[in-house]
């Protein structure tokens, strides 16, 4: 029985579906623990095949990959006598049933397989999908020491854990997938300090760190002593090998050295930025796109996209366009450009009157006699659309769309025209929380930002009157109610799910709540042809708002 444990923690970076590369990551931590001295390396959860791996695992072929990969992970991990044991996470065939597994790998061997009991089926998981939900797990037994690797979902609740306590688990090492959400870094904390104080067990929780599609998972991996206080933590946002010394106590309790690193966890509108880059930088590097493009409207919405996208690809990897129309104020011209000078971009021009004008003849005939509407001011936006989609096809650069979460709830947003893009890195925030990003940008230089120090947006393009100038002197707060008031209410409605009369109740005017609702209601096919774009909030659309295009419940009495 040993006295002593150094446990290394692996918050990596996987890429769902690339078995080899993920492999070489697991390789490299490996080697790296080793170095540091490490018994054994603890891994987010499904780093092999990348998480979430949704409908891949329903591939035989691609469990196959799996095994294959996992058995060349052995054979490369023998050759170092008394090197560090592996909890490698992966899918797992096991008498033909699928599951959320992991490993003990000890010299080369696979020593004992432990599945998650506890699946989740709520907001953007769906594990009781694909996966088979694992018994009551028993302890691992590593060098004289009981093991509880209880797998995410499994500690979110006290069953999983009391059941390892009463088989005798002294410490808890617990891989995580665990997307980010604001203020969610707490949230967890303060769950494993409950299962620790309900314990009395030491608990070390390493979560995965990256963005995949719309889900981006920030690292923040730490481990707490048995009476809860700190004992390790690593950075978020990024990767890191970290090995923290345990030992036996005298009353047989397991506790960190004291020295073991504690990385301070950025939080608010910091941990909101990081997120974002992080989304924006691993969707378009992890897909090969060269970069992005950028419709650039001289607005706030196109000027914060321009920053995030030159903070996490650089200035050479980001093409802003501005697409000016006889209604684009000079204003607008000139804030946009002066953004790409503090971006260090540069910015072209590329106007849209003759395609105004072209449209305006070819469709002449089938108007006539109607007098001008929103079509002709769609037909605006869907010809900056078609400019944006021509240059990505022809250069290979992914469109970046702009629109908040604010403009998507309601329908402010042209389908094929603003809307069209590859990702939408504002989607899940709103209004107000993009003024705040502005001026916290402009106050900052995120951890790991390629782009410049100091103020990158205009301090105009924050202060003046939000405007589609799609027609002559038009400004947002014509077509809806200030962006306070809207958030508010919107986030009453969306993350809240209230009533028409309880969000009256907080303090709104009626009409204008009942407005907003039939708004949101009218929009859901709007969304539905959305691109993806970063989750930020508990309840974002497309992955975990998921509400009927055809849908009759229209009572808004309660």
């Amino acid at each position: 029985m040993t006295n002593m444990l150094a446990i290394a923690i692996a918050q990596l970076n996987p890429i769902v579906g690339d078995v080899a590369g993920n492999a070489e990551k697991v390789v490299a931590a490996w080697e790296t623990a080793a170095d540091q001295g490490a018994d054994i390396v603890l891994y987010s959860e499904l780093v092999l095949s990348g998480y979430p791996p949704e409908d891949l695992v329903m591939k035989p072929a691609f469990m196959r990959h799996l095994r294959h990969a996992v058995d060349d992970i052995c054979e490369r991990t023998k050759a170092l006598k008394n090197g560090p044991a592996l909890l490698l996470t992966t899918p797992w065939d096991i008498d033909g049933e699928r599951f959320n597994a992991v490993l003990l790998i000890d010299q080369g061997k696979i020593e004992t397989v432990r599945a998650k009991n506890d699946l989740p089926n709520y907001g953007v998981f769906d594990e009781k999908r694909v996966f088979s939900a694992g018994p009551m797990p028993d302890v691992v037994s590593f060098r004289g020491v009981k093991l509880g690797v209880p797998i995410c979902e499994d500690v979110w609740t006290p069953k999983v854990i009391a059941h390892l306590k009463d088989r005798g688990a002294e410490i808890f090492l617990v891989p995580n997938g665990s997307p980010f959400e604001a203020d969610k870094g707490d949230l967890r904390r303060n769950l494993i300090a409950d299962r620790v104080r309900e314990s009395g067990v030491p608990m070390i929780y390493c979560n995965e760190v990256g963005g995949q599609d719309e889900l981006v998972f920030d690292g923040g991996s730490f481990g707490l002593n048995g009476d809860g206080s700190l004992a390790v933590a690593l950075p978020g946002f990024a990767e890191d090998v970290v090995t923290s010394t345990w030992s036996r106590g005298e009353d047989g309790g397991w506790r960190c050295d004291a020295n073991a690193p504690k990385a301070e966890y950025p939080s608010g509108l910091d941990a909101i930025y990081q997120t974002l880059v992080l989304g924006l930088r691993d969707y378009v590097n992890k897909n090969r796109f060269p970069g992005v493009v950028i419709g650039m409207s001289g607005g706030i919405d196109s000027a914060l996209s321009a920053a995030i996208a030159v903070d996490a690809l650089g200035a050479d990897r980001v093409r802003l366009v501005m697409m000016p129309s006889p209604y684009t104020s000079k204003e607008s011209l000139e804030d946009a450009e002066q953004c790409a000078g503090m971006l260090k971009t540069g910015i072209e021009s590329i106007n849209i009157g003759p395609a105004m004008g072209a449209f305006e003849q070819m469709l002449g005939p089938a108007f006539e006699g109607r007098d001008p509407d929103i079509t002709e001011e769609n037909i605006q936006a869907r010809s900056r659309g078609i400019i944006l989609m021509g240059l990505s096809n022809k250069f290979g650069h992914m469109v970046l769309t702009t629109g908040n979460k604010s403009e998507m709830s309601v329908g402010y947003a042209t389908l094929y025209g603003d809307m069209c893009g590859g990702y939408s890195v504002l989607k899940d925030l709103y209004k107000t929380t993009v003024f705040a990003l502005c001026h916290w940008r402009n106050a900052h230089h995120p951890a790991g930002a390629l782009g410049p120090d100091g103020m990158v947006i205009p301090e105009r393009i924050i202060t003046k009157p939000p405007s589609a100038e799609l027609r002559p002197d038009q400004k947002d707060e014509d077509s809806l109610p200030p962006y306070d008031v809207l958030d508010d209410i919107l986030h009453q409605m969306i993350e809240g799910e209230r009533s028409v009369s309880e969000i009256v109740e907080s303090g709104h005017d009626e009409a204008t709540v009942r407005r907003v609702w039939r708004l949101l209601d009218r929009a859901e096919y709007k969304r539905r042809q959305a691109p993806p774009g970063v989750k930020i909030t508990p309840r974002a659309f497309g992955r975990d708002r998921r509400y009927p295009i055809t849908n009759g419940f229209t009572n808004l009495v309660t």
